[in-house]
């Protein structure tokens, strides 16, 4: 009996946290019925269940040595350093890039960070 009661326990521990995912997972998938017409005048009908991932702008710190990856960066662009008050002419083999409200000092070849400039655009 102790056992039946020990693994009845278990298994509502372990299944707690799918349950309370479900009903999230639910919200994120719609139905569409697709009919066709075939030539043999037979009509079918299908429902197919799509599932949408609802898409994320993460605000990413970046760090002196890291690799500059564009891909990760809000609003990624290349700037000019003489339009933002507080950057200095970058050395030879660097540029300025924008992501978010921050300035990142990038070397062009190799892509890594020299320095993060925080809450320099506006």
């Amino acid at each position: 009996m102790k056992k039946f009661i020990a693994a009845a326990l278990a298994t509502t521990l372990v299944a707690s946290p799918i349950l309370a995912a479900a009903p999230a997972a639910a919200a994120q998938r719609h139905t569409t019925t697709v009919v066709k017409h075939k030539p043999n005048g037979r009509t079918v009908i299908k429902q197919k269940t799509v599932r949408q991932t609802p898409v994320r702008y993460q605000h990413r710190n970046w760090k002196r040595g890291e690799r500059f990856d564009s891909r990760y960066a809000r609003n990624y662009r290349q700037i000019d350093y003489r339009q933002y008050r507080g950057l200095k002419a970058p050395p030879r083999g660097y540029r300025y890039v924008q992501s978010g409200n921050d300035a990142v000092l990038v070397g062009i070849t190799s892509g890594i960070i020299a320095a993060v400039l925080a809450n320099v655009i506006r």
